[in-house]
């Protein structure tokens, strides 16, 4: 007979993938939790973990087990939110992960309506310049810049967006106004860490700055990973900088240019795993967030400057 407990060790270090990080999540230190996963293979008599200086990694046989222990998780699961009864309450946690500009500018002030509706519902918003891996339960929603690969998960497109290439009246005093792609190898740019870029989505200035066209290496002032901190860098006059219409229209300190030949439109994803997805208060934020969006699509495409706020009392 397998222990429960044992599979749910074995569950957290095969989607930790380090031992360190699925200790914390199991409130267990690191040598209890290095022997547990070793008596639970000898008492299996199977090797399930490769270990090395990067983490562990499944054997074939783990694998094989990871298949049966999902399955047992997602039943463990739904059977205790059913007997609690709280898939039918308008209760409990919600995570919610998204892009860091779109989680602080836009869904952040829409979440404070949805918590006024239901103040029943905690919600944790990871608002992070990477993508939320549902895969690993780091979230129970995900809104993301590509749409997932991953099997096993309710994916919908959530929205379109669009961004320009903005600048303040700071920087245009110093360095004047561009009036042509070609004129971008001549100015000052602010844009995204190229190895560091967690997905080809952002990478907006590549075919801005075919040297083709500009001529010369463009010259970048700040590198980030972050679009808060490059909008930031922008509003200071560092550079010219692609953002979010969004970020970039609800104040009047940064001006669009070229706008005839650069306007980039990219859509964002929301995504669940299925047994979350059948949750009420998972599909009670799920539905809010594509109503809001969807009454915010002028903002979103950079047509208008405000966001518009549900009505609380709805």
């Amino acid at each position: 007979m397998l222990d429960w407990q044992d599979i749910q060790i074995f569950l957290e270090v095969a989607r930790s993938q380090r031992l360190t990080d699925a200790a914390r999540r199991l409130g267990l230190d690191h040598s209890t939790l290095s022997r547990r996963t070793r008596r639970f293979e000898q008492k299996l008599n199977t090797q399930l973990f490769e270990r090395s200086t990067h983490g562990y990694h499944l054997t074939e046989a783990g694998q094989q087990l990871l298949a049966h222990a999902e399955e047992m998780a997602r039943h463990a699961f739904e059977a205790g939110e059913s007997l609690a009864d709280k898939n039918r309450q308008l209760g409990g946690q919600i995570r919610l992960g998204v892009t860091e500009g779109f989680g602080t500018w836009v869904v952040a002030p829409l979440l404070s309506v949805f918590c006024e509706r239901h103040p029943g519902i905690t919600l944790d918003l990871l608002a992070l310049p990477r993508v939320v891996n549902l895969s690993r339960h780091e979230a129970d929603l995900a809104i993301t810049v590509e749409r997932p690969a991953s099997q096993g998960l309710v994916i919908s497109r959530l929205c379109d967006y669009r961004l320009r290439l903005y600048g303040s009246q700071a920087y245009f005093a110093r360095h004047g106004r561009p009036t042509r792609l070609a004129d971008l190898g001549h100015h000052r740019l602010i844009g995204y860490v190229d190895d560091l870029i967690f997905s080809e989505q952002l990478s907006y200035l590549d075919p801005l700055l075919d040297p083709a066209v500009v001529g010369v290496a463009p010259h970048f002032s700040i590198r980030s990973t972050s679009v808060t901190t490059q909008h930031a860098a922008a509003l200071q006059g560092a550079g010219l900088a692609v953002l979010p219409c969004f970020m970039a229209e609800t104040g009047s300190r940064l001006e669009s240019v070229l706008n005839d030949e650069v306007e980039i439109v990219r859509q964002f994803w929301i995504t669940a795993r299925q047994e979350q997805r059948r949750l009420a208060r998972v599909r009670l934020l799920w539905d809010f967030l594509r109503e809001a969006l969807e009454a915010n699509r002028a903002l979103l495409m950079g047509e208008a400057r405000e966001l518009s706020l549900p009505d609380a009392s709805q």
